[in-house]
């Protein structure tokens, strides 16, 4: 146990979150998601739920400033204005914890499964809502 550490980061998570540079990607998704499929480092945190894991992860995780789009979610039935609920609660709580207004970068749902073959790793959580599946994009620290 860490102090100032959120206890659900893990050794194991901290250090891939530590071992991202500026511009590489995770992938937070839901238990549907195919998380092995990827072909990527998996961290699973067990019954959590993505907002639960994602406010750990945003405690530490800068997000990109330098792209128009450091969070992208999975398009919703091929619909890319359509969001969940669990999409717009997680949107909120980005911009609470970038202080900085952010929007989604939507991408379809096969094309997700493609893009998530390219990030460092992928966090696995028990999220039962489906469309639970988000990327994020490292940023850099400029203090």
């Amino acid at each position: 146990m860490l102090k100032g550490i959120d206890p659900l980061l893990s050794g194991e998570l901290l250090k891939i979150l530590d071992d991202m540079g500026h511009g590489d990607q995770l992938l937070l998704c839901d238990r549907n998601y195919p998380a092995v499929a990827a072909g990527r480092p998996v961290i699973r945190l067990g019954e959590v739920t993505v907002l639960r894991a994602a406010r750990a992860i945003f405690s530490v995780l800068p997000l990109d400033s330098f792209v128009a789009h450091p969070m992208e979610r999975m398009e919703v039935n091929a619909e890319p204005g359509t969001t969940t609920s669990l999409q717009d609660e997680l949107l909120a709580l980005a911009c609470a914890a970038e202080n900085r207004p952010l929007e989604y970068g939507v991408i379809p749902r096969l094309d997700f499964y493609q893009r998530a073959k390219s990030v460092f790793a992928v966090v696995h959580t028990l999220e039962a809502q489906p469309y639970g599946c988000f990327i994020f994009q490292k940023g850099v620290i400029f203090d």
